[in-house]
């Protein structure tokens, strides 16, 4: 049975790959999730304010003493005396180049057009083989428009896309008024792929402490459904290649979202939950439901159920609403 697919022009031996998460924290980590399996792994994401906090920190100490005395003026730190998250971040990357035999795709999560931008070329210098942009913003100001928070997304894609020449992926959020045409203008300004959708983690307030508190819920396998609307809808629409995220944690959640036209389906949840054989066990399912139902390839099943495919294009879309409403018992 045929499970490889390509995935920003990479050529993977399974449409399974890990997306960012804690379980590439470690080379270990890392290690079992090839083992198990995975065709490539998204490593954790590197956050702007992590860049901004060295650069600060750093600052801080060539500076710390400089007015006291002319002697200072030649003072620098140890290496130990300041906190170098984003260095770590591209040694942990190297070394998990230099042992795994899977592509290694870094990730970045942020939203301006500085330094950390920059910092994608020391993650493509480091062995990266691609870069996936974890867009996380949320607009507050009311005198933003629509139109400037599209425009600060295909900023950020243009000024990294001239600092590498690595892949470079898009992970979007669903909350654009306009969906089909932002992924249509991202496809334009050249991204190598779009990933859908972002999970927002949403804050939570402790009645308690009456303090605004982080609250990391793992997704469900309901919340596919959104990813598997999208992704069917842009199948063959856009260049770029197409990974589906959330809500994946069994079999026929990767069948599904590969009929609607995925080229890679990308797993978190199910192996916080479950463990990195949960990959091996996916895969052993995935290869037996083939041949049961007389698939001979992933490129087979490929956007076989996307919207340019199905008898009934319109059930994707608002006709949809009403049958979905009557048939609920």
């Amino acid at each position: 049975m045929d499970l490889s697919t390509t995935y920003l022009g990479l050529a993977l031996k399974n449409p399974i790959v890990p997306s960012a998460g804690p379980l590439s924290h470690t080379l270990d980590g890392m290690k079992r999730l090839e083992d198990a399996g995975a065709s490539a792994i998204v490593m954790y994401s590197l956050f702007e304010e992590q860049i901004a906090h060295e650069s600060a920190e750093l600052n801080h100490y060539l500076s710390y003493g400089t007015e006291s005395f002319a002697e200072a003026l030649t003072y620098f730190p140890e290496a130990d005396d300041y906190n170098l998250g984003p260095e770590e971040y591209v040694e942990h990357l190297h070394k998990a180049k230099q042992s795994l035999g899977i592509p290694v795709i870094g990730s970045l999560n942020g939203i301006s057009t500085g330094g950390w931008v920059k910092f994608a070329k020391r993650i493509a210098e480091a062995g990266a083989d691609a870069i996936e942009l974890n867009v996380y913003y949320i607009p507050t100001d009311p005198n933003l428009t629509g139109s400037d928070v599209e425009d600060r997304y295909l900023e950020v894609l243009r000024a990294v896309k001239e600092t590498v020449k690595i892949p470079v992926a898009m992970k979007l959020s669903p909350f654009f008024s306009s969906m089909a045409n932002m992924a249509h203008r991202l496809d334009a300004a050249g991204a190598d792929g779009l990933v859908l959708f972002n999970r927002f983690y949403q804050p939570d307030i402790d009645l308690e402490t009456l303090e605004v508190t982080p609250n990391v819920i793992l997704s469900t396998p309901q919340a596919l459904r959104l990813p598997l609307r999208w992704v069917a809808i842009l199948h063959g629409r856009v260049k770029a290649s197409l990974a589906a995220t959330s809500g994946i944690h069994g079999t026929q959640d990767i069948l599904k979202m590969l009929m609607a036209g995925a080229d890679v389906t990308m797993m978190c949840s199910a192996l916080l939950r479950h463990g990195p054989q949960r990959i091996a066990q996916v895969l052993a399912e995935l290869d037996q439901w083939m041949l049961e139902h007389e698939y001979v390839s992933v490129k087979q099943m490929k956007g076989s159920m996307s919207q340019k495919s199905v008898a009934d294009p319109a059930a994707f879309e608002r006709a949809n609403y009403m049958k979905a409403l009557n048939s609920y018992k």
